[in-house]
């Protein structure tokens, strides 16, 4: 079950439909914590236990790139699934991130059955025990 959220994107609108589709896609007991950038994402995931983190790609003082190089070369931190949101529908920049250790990659527009895919297989894997 996802406890605890990180909602990381420099748009308050886009974290809100973000929220809003984590919580249809069945996250409702959640708490989310906002991000307006990379930095702030990850002073939050090394501050308190986080079962998700969800990035936009471009974000200003540390974007969503270097914030998952930045969690998966942290021991503590390495095993948080990472989901990354972009408006660059580009293949190989999502080849790069899947490589780089994200868990999916979603183009923009986001949609809460998209989510709800990704969080399904999630819980399969049992990744938050």
């Amino acid at each position: 079950m996802i406890e605890n959220v990180i909602i990381a994107d420099d748009s308050a609108t886009a974290r809100m439909i973000i929220k809003r589709c984590l919580e249809i896609a069945g996250c409702t007991d959640s708490q989310f914590y906002e991000a307006v950038n990379g930095e702030k994402a990850l002073e939050i995931a090394k501050e308190r236990p986080i079962d998700l983190l969800v990035t936009d790609l471009n974000m200003p003082c540390m974007d969503g790139k270097t914030l998952l190089k930045h969690i998966k070369a942290s021991p503590k931190l390495t095993t948080l699934p990472v989901l990354v949101i972009s408006s660059a529908s580009n293949e190989a920049v999502k080849e790069e991130l899947l490589k780089l250790g994200a868990h999916a990659v979603v183009n923009k527009p986001v949609s809460p059955a998209s989510v709800a895919e990704i969080i399904q297989g999630l819980d399969e894997q049992n990744q938050w025990g």
